[in-house]
């Protein structure tokens, strides 16, 4: 029997299904993103619950007419293939692949470019007041999970959009989980309210009730009246509908004729409405039904056992390393506390958790809370590590300036994923800390060279006093030894790891050792380069950069970072203030461009920072000076 997804190439082929052929699409659907997933890695549990979501709303709506705007881009496998990419899913999160989130670039159905959570209701609201400006009749869905009810600017958004009463659709696709369990008191009341014995008990009956009935509109008005205000106190419609929403719900998440019926019936309804649609993540495939947070992305795996199809590496990430280290730190200084917005196993604070659980916090998705939090920890004397991926900290600038640095408060800043993260892109990768944080005054950023030396610059940062931030890369270490003993390093004070006289190579963080690979690589040539571990990129070690670019004609520095207010910049405003003239300089980095997907070696090698570019960036830089030589000596000989 030929399949009924081959047949669907846009959502206009899926309206003309019926609606008893929607749930082996469904099927057919959960079956190729599991053999899709397998062999290339990716998001997974998510998409796996959302199916049917997809299927409901692309075949009420007349997308992309109307638009769906999805919460980041978890869940939304399923509408790529039903929306003009089945044949590139293969390519998913590949450099020159599709995007594993949603791209304006990429498809008309994808009406927001989306990678970080909470922002669908606010950018719907937008389209919706466009549409009534333009006065157009067009419809907008914002569809957000239950974890990003925990994200300030939802509540922004849903707040605006009850005040302007449009008709916008919201769709709480509550499925109990984000990466990691949800936390927060919104998300507990969901899940409270629907599975108390009250709950179940008084939405049966009383509906129920409302049924038997004998005839008599009057009676079954006051019926219903007292149904619903019994209702409100399981369930939580009158949370939305005290922001302006009517609320419809909650219905069956996998029960298409069910969610289809009440679309159609939403689509007619004026003014700002939020339905509430109850989801399994992982739905179809066992394993990640069972184990959600496993199952969130995914690298190829066994479809049979759910075993990865390569074996993990034995050497331990930054991550690993950073939380061994915290739990070990914390354990010996009762004051310092951990805190991360939703990404506790990403992080690495999940570790503390564990040992610690008293002095470890998942503010959810609110990266602005999770700093002001942690400043208010501070002015008690206490130590809080706030560990957030560098991407998502940006949201959090705000807090770090005027509630943080400006009262000189002594918190620390765990950016993990600092620098290209690979298959994310451009929405996840984190190469604008250094230029962002640097120009705060009371800051001190620092970066370790290897996994090694982060466990000591993270005891660094929890012994020093004021703002510091620490900021290392996603995936494994350099398999370096590690010390038994942390110790504290000096404040701004680099590390000269090869003396030279033709060229200084300096590095900061992931990009050091193969500044030390490649000069080591350039030797037999003939090239006698010095190399730096920079370690700081604020304060800047004076006193090694004076001593080496007063004697040393060239420099290249290299950083995993946007060259435009990064590390280099950093060095060349210090010899601007310093009067050091005469030298040669080269940045290397990430060019003014937002960068795709790829692997991390593949990017690198892109944007040209690895080891061979920066051998090729210092060859040409000797040619270019051996020239200028000659040229200066024919001038004078003429």
């Amino acid at each position: 029997m030929a399949r009924l997804l081959d047949g669907i190439e846009y959502p206009r082929d899926l309206r003309k299904l019926n609606l008893d052929q929607l749930p082996r699409l469904a099927q057919e659907i959960r079956e190729e993103v599991i053999s899709v997933v397998s062999e290339v890695g990716g998001h997974f549990a998510s998409t796996l619950g959302a199916v049917e979501l997809t299927l409901a709303l692309h075949y009420v709506f007349n997308t992309p007419e109307d638009r769906i705007v999805w919460d980041t881009g978890h869940q939304t496998y399923a509408h790529k293939l039903i929306c003009g990419r089945r044949s590139r899913l293969g390519s998913i999160r590949q450099l020159g692949g599709l995007s594993g989130f949603l791209s304006r670039d990429e498809s008309e159905y994808d009406t927001f470019g989306a990678g970080h959570a909470g922002t669908s209701i606010s950018a719907a609201l937008g389209m919706v007041e466009a549409n009534a400006l333009a006065g157009g009749k067009r419809k907008v869905v914002a569809v957000i999970s239950d974890g990003g009810l925990s994200a300030g600017l939802t509540y922004e958004g849903l707040n605006s959009a009850g005040h302007l009463d449009r008709d916008l659709i919201v769709i709480l696709n509550d499925n109990e989980h984000f990466i990691d369990p949800r936390v927060g008191a919104v998300s507990s009341f969901l899940s409270r309210q629907f599975t108390t014995d009250l709950g179940v008990r008084l939405q049966k009956n009383l509906s129920g009730l409302l049924k038997n009935l004998p005839n008599g509109e009057q009676l079954k008005y006051a019926a219903r009246k007292i149904r619903d205000s019994f209702l409100s106190l399981v369930t939580p419609g009158f949370l939305f509908e005290s922001l302006g929403f009517q609320y419809v719900g909650p219905i069956d998440g996998h029960d298409l004729a069910a969610m289809i019926a009440t679309l159609e019936n939403v689509k007619k309804v004026e003014g700002p409405t939020l339905v509430h649609v109850l989801t399994k993540k992982g739905k179809g495939f066992a394993l990640a039904e069972n184990d959600p947070i496993k199952f969130h992305g995914v690298t190829p795996f066994h479809v049979l056992t759910g075993k990865a199809k390569k074996d993990k590496s034995p050497v331990p990430t930054y991550t690993e390393i950073f939380g061994q280290a915290l739990v070990r730190l914390a354990k010996d200084n009762p004051k310092i506390v951990g805190i991360t917005a939703a990404m506790g196993s990403g992080t690495g604070i999940d570790k503390m958790q564990r040992e610690l659980p008293e002095r470890t916090y998942d503010v959810g998705i609110a990266e602005q809370h999770a700093v002001t939090f942690a400043a208010g920890l501070a002015t008690e004397g206490y130590v809080p590590v706030v560990a957030i991926y560098s991407t998502f900290l940006q949201r959090g600038y705000d807090e770090i300036l005027h509630d943080v640095c400006l009262q000189n408060l002594h918190v620390v800043l765990a950016l993990d994923r600092g620098g290209l993260v690979g298959a994310d892109g451009p929405t996840h990768h984190g190469v604008f800390d250094f230029a962002y944080l640097r120009s705060i005054p009371n800051m001190v950023i620092m970066a370790p060279k290897d996994e090694n030396e982060l466990q000591h610059m993270l005891k660094t940062a929890l012994d020093h006093n004021g703002p510091i931030a620490l900021r290392y890369p996603r995936g494994e270490g350099f398999d370096v030894t590690l010390d038994g003993e942390l110790r504290n390093l000096e404040i701004g004070q680099g590390e000269l790891l090869r003396d030279g006289t033709d060229l200084v190579i300096a590095g900061i963080g992931n990009t050091v050792i193969p500044a030390l690979r490649a000069a080591q690589d350039l030797a037999p040539l003939g090239i006698n380069a010095a190399v730096v571990n920079a370690r700081f990129v604020k304060p800047l070690d004076g006193k090694l950069f004076r001593d080496l670019l007063t004697r040393v004609p060239r420099l290249i520095t290299v950083e995993d970072h946007v060259i435009q207010g990064g590390f280099g910049g950093a060095l060349v405003e210090f010899m601007a203030d310093e009067g050091i003239t005469g030298v040669d300089i080269k940045r290397l980095g990430v060019p003014d461009r937002f960068i795709a997907h790829g692997t991390q070696d593949e990017l690198k090698k892109i944007c040209g920072f690895d080891k061979d570019a920066i051998a090729q960036a210092a060859l040409q830089m000797m040619r270019r000076g051996k020239k200028k030589s000659r040229e200066g000596w024919e001038r004078g000989s003429a």
